[in-house]
C-alpha cells in the first residue's frame, strides 16, 4: 500500500492531529499523537524521549516538550524502526539528539525493507544515515538522567527482530513498544523477524523484571498495568495452543479464520484477521 493509504487506513491525519499529555510524575509523561506512544523524562540533565512517531509530528512534539519545560531534545531512544515508532528521527537526527536503539533496528534502518501486515503490505524506505541511531546495544544498557535509572532491554525477536522495552526504575514505569498493545492484536512483523512465540516470550520475560505495581505504556492504546500484560501473555498462549492443534490436524489458513479461535477477545481488540494470517505464517515456518 502507498503512504496515503496506509494514512486513511489508520485514520492518521497530521494536520489536525494534536498531542495530548498525560502525566506519569513531575519529570515522567506519555504523548499521545499519530504513531507510537512517546514517553518523555524531562529534568535537570535534560529531555530523553522514547519513540518520535513520524518527522511530520515532531513540530507538534517539540511543541509539547517545550510546554512540559523541557527544551532540545537529547536522547531518542526507539523501541524499533516501524516508521510510526522511529521516523521522527529524520528531523530529530540531524538535530543533534543522540538516537539509541537494538543492533538489529538500526541495521533494517539502513535498507528498504516490506512490512506485511497479514491484510496488506508497506515498503518502508531505508532511512537517510542522519536518522540511524548513533548508540547500539544487543542485550541491554541503561542511562542516569533527570534522577531516573532508564534500562533499555531486548529479551530476543518478538515484534520485529529488533525491538525493545524501557524501563524508568523509580517511576516504576515500563514502555513496551509494538510488542505490546492495549486494545489491538499485535502485528507480527514476520518478514522482518517477528513470530508469535518471539512475542509471548518477549513479553514473559519483561514481566519477570518489573512487578505487580508497574505502570505499563503500550506502543499502542491505553496507559495500563501488569495485570494487562500478563492476561495479554494468556491471550496470545491461549491463541497460539489452538491455532497449533489446528495445524497439527491439517486445517489450512482459511479453516483457520472460520474456526474463530479469536471470539474471547474480539469484542476488546477486534478484526484479528492480520494477526491470525502472520500468526499461521510464523507457527509454520
Amino acid at each position: 500500500m502507498s503512504f496515503e493509504t496506509l494514512l486513511k487506513t489508520y485514520h492518521w491525519d497530521f494536520k489536525s492531529a494534536d498531542i495530548r499529555v498525560h502525566k506519569i510524575n513531575e519529570q515522567l509523561h506519555v504523548l499521545f499523537g499519530v504513531g507510537g506512544n512517546i514517553a518523555v523524562s524531562i529534568g535537570e540533565d535534560g529531555v530523553l524521549i522514547v519513540d518520535d512517531q513520524f518527522p511530520q509530528m515532531v513540530p507538534k512534539i517539540k511543541t509539547s516538550v517545550n510546554s512540559l519545560g523541557g527544551k532540545n531534545i537529547n536522547f531518542v531512544l526507539n523501541t524499533h524502526w516501524h516508521f510510526d515508532h522511529a521516523e521522527g528521527n529524520i528531523s530529530l537526527g540531524p538535530e543533534g539528539a543522540w538516537l539509541v536503539s537494538q543492533s538489529n533496528s538500526r541495521k533494517m534502518m539502513q535498507l528498504d525493507r516490506l512490512i506485511d501486515f497479514g491484510n496488506g503490505s508497506y515498503k518502508q524506505e531505508a532511512y537517510p544515515s542522519s536518522a540511524w541511531p548513533d548508540i547500539t546495544f544487543d542485550e541491554s544498557v541503561q542511562f542516569h538522567l533527570n534522577d531516573e535509572r532508564i534500562e533499555v532491554k531486548h529479551f530476543g525477536p518478538a515484534h520485529t527482530a529488533g525491538d525493545a522495552v524501557v524501563i524508568f526504575r523509580k517511576a516504576n514505569v515500563i514502555h513496551m513498544g509494538d510488542v505490546f498493545g492495549s486494545s489491538s492484536y499485535p502485528i507480527i512483523d514476520t518478514e522482518n523477524g517477528g513470530s508469535l512465540d518471539g512475542i509471548i516470550n518477549f513479553c514473559s520475560a519483561a514481566l519477570k523484571v518489573i512487578n505487580n505495581e508497574t505502570i505499563v505504556i503500550p506502543g499502542h492504546g491505553a496507559i495500563t498495568n501488569y495485570k494487562a500484560l500478563a492476561d495479554y501473555v494468556v491471550m496470545l498462549s491461549t491463541i497460539r495452543d489452538r491455532m497449533l492443534k489446528l495445524i497439527k490436524n491439517g486445517a489450512t489458513l482459511d479453516q483457520i479464520y472460520s474456526a474463530n479461535i479469536t471470539k474471547d477477545w474480539d469484542q476488546v481488540r477486534r478484526n484479528p484477521d492480520g494477526f491470525i494470517n502472520r500468526a499461521y505464517i510464523s507457527l509454520i515456518h
